[in-house]
């Protein structure tokens, strides 16, 4: 496995990862991303963002944005390492960034806690009814 840059070729994978059932539920905000709305975001926050790469097909992705860790892993390759391989290998550069996690994605929560993050806040919001 390997980080490379994200250039253009892989902007379309980010946002269909992103958009996937099971994927797009484990994210805060979970909204479905038009190409629109993708094209903009990625214009102005791509060059944050890395793909991991394996046997020349794009895996997963992870970028820090406002000190934020962003990560997804293809369902197909989940389970493999691929996740903590991309955490581990971003915060060799970015030791400061955090992850904001629902309490209920407790697999990024045990991703994450096996790349040695630990719990320190809690953020509650009014439930929305």
């Amino acid at each position: 496995m390997e980080l490379v840059s994200n250039d253009p070729q892989y902007w379309e994978f980010i946002r269909t990862l992103r958009n996937m059932d099971g994927v797009r539920e484990g994210f805060i905000q979970q909204a479905y991303i038009t190409a629109e709305v993708h094209e903009k975001h990625i214009k102005n926050h791509g060059h944050l963002y890395y793909i991991c790469i394996e046997d020349r097909v794009p895996v997963g992705y992870v970028g820090v944005i406002d000190n934020d860790i962003r990560v997804a892993t293809h369902p197909d390759h989940q389970k493999k390492g691929v996740g903590k391989f991309m955490i581990s290998e971003l915060v060799k550069n970015r030791p400061t960034a955090i992850a904001k996690i629902k309490i209920e994605n407790t697999a990024s929560v045990a991703l994450f806690e096996a790349c040695g993050f630990v719990k320190k806040y809690y953020i509650l919001e009014q439930e929305k009814t």
